[in-house]
């Protein structure tokens, strides 16, 4: 019989409705979920808690305890404390029963359903969620590899680098200079390159106020540009130093022996470099197969990879078409990928997909702002249905408003991940 595209997605559907036979022929279904932010520890919650027992989740997360990338930027600008940005796991096994497993990934049998660890394990599993996160692309920045993280930390992955680059720009000289490699797109976080800019300079302001920050940025525009350039010259005026590619801002190597950054032959003398490479999905979505190189095509229904039906890529490691790489798009991609999962496995009830992303910054004290959009399930991709965007001179008390909403955001997901 030829399949056209009603058959396919109605086939689909039909799938998604019935209980999976599990390939190994034990009790309950196995889902094992590798990485522990955003999208996995959502992922892994809401198939526990909502399946009331009925799947057996395993969650693979190295650390013990995981510092979010959204909120790190404040931290850096004196806002949080590193404790303040720190989650640990005992929730989702203690509330959920979530087996939570701090090991890494190292692989992945498609064939066999299973994950290996470090450590000589094999986890089997019926259904597999990836949402590792990102990783590098070599060579992106001449000069730069990882060998040169803590001469000019990426500071991309929170926890450590964060702290690094926090006592670097702490040890900076009177009047130094810190210079900020920005990433080509697609990356994670749009504005969070430039939100960390604001922190540094607010920081700065206060405690090395002839500092100078220089942005060395291979793209011709940015998110939240003109709401961040306003901020810049309204709190930092003459402080920051923005250099796109028409002023050689595509062309950069570094030294990280030497300290100096080369914006097209230009040489910088850097007192504090962050270099923040180009990214791909992390290492295990390669391992596994699912990725084009890079990225990892998913279908938009449900999070499904397009290489396996059975394996899932959520967050910043997808390729899913309009959502931004960002803490709120995982939670939510998150929630959908779990519907779909849990009734692909007992039969519940799958609802319809819809996603939404907000995407918060902090500017300086009380001055934030924001930007959002809703998204809907296509044949293609997730496609965006409508959106939002802070505007240019809005008043005090908005902006602070804006501020302490993205406060209650944060206290909201971190519950909703770990709790």
């Amino acid at each position: 019989m030829k399949l056209n595209r009603r058959l396919f997605l109605g086939a689909t559907a039909a799938t998604l409705a019935a209980p999976m036979v599990n390939a190994a022929g034990h009790g309950k279904p196995r889902v094992v979920v590798v990485g522990g932010g955003a999208g996995g520890a959502t992922a892994a919650r809401y198939i526990a808690k909502d399946s009331k027992g009925e799947i057996d989740v395993t969650l693979i997360e190295p650390s013990r305890t995981y510092y979010t990338c959204f909120f790190s930027n404040l931290y850096l600008g004196g806002f949080k404390t590193i404790d303040d940005i720190g989650h640990t796991y005992g929730g989702l096994a203690s509330n959920h029963g979530v087996n939570v497993v701090h090991d890494w990934a190292v692989g992945v049998d498609r064939d066999a359903k299973t994950v290996s660890l470090a450590g000589g394990a094999s986890v089997p599993y019926d259904k597999l969620i990836l949402s590792p996160g990102i990783d590098f692309v070599d060579g992106s920045v001449p000069g730069w590899d990882l060998s040169a993280q803590n001469a000019m930390p990426h500071a991309y992955k929170a926890g450590s680098q964060t702290e690094l680059l926090k006592a670097q720009i702490a040890a900076m000289p009177e009047g130094g200079t810190y210079v900020m490699v920005a990433p080509p797109n697609p990356y994670r976080c749009p504005p969070g390159p430039y939100e960390r800019v604001s922190m540094v300079a607010h920081q700065l302001k206060m405690t090395n106020p002839t500092a100078k920050i220089i942005i060395a940025d291979p793209k011709p525009k940015f998110s939240k540009q003109a709401l961040f350039e306003e901020g810049w010259q309204k709190h930092y005026g003459g402080m920051i130093d923005l250099l796109g590619p028409d002023f050689g801002g595509e062309n950069v190597t570094v030294d990280p022996g030497a300290m100096t950054v080369d914006v097209d032959g230009e040489v910088i003398q850097a007192d504090v470099c962050n270099v923040i490479p180009a990214m791909k999905a992390g290492r295990i979505a390669e391992l596994a197969g699912v990725t084009d190189g890079n990225w990892a095509p998913v279908n938009a229904i449900d999070m499904s990879t397009k290489a396996d039906p059975d394996v899932y890529v959520l967050g910043d490691a997808s390729q899913q078409g309009d959502m931004p790489k960002s803490g709120f798009s995982a939670n939510s991609q998150a929630k959908v990928c779990a519907n779909a999962v849990r009734g692909a496995l007992t039969g519940s009830r799958v609802f319809p997909a819809k996603f939404s992303n907000t995407c918060w910054s902090l500017i300086d004290t009380n001055d934030g702002v924001k930007v959002g959009a809703t998204y809907e399930a296509t044949d293609e991709k997730i496609a965006k249905v409508d959106g939002f965007v802070s505007q240019t001179g809005e008043d005090a008390a908005l902006r602070k408003a804006t501020y302490e909403e993205s406060e209650g955001w944060y206290a909201g997901i971190t519950a909703d991940m770990f709790s």
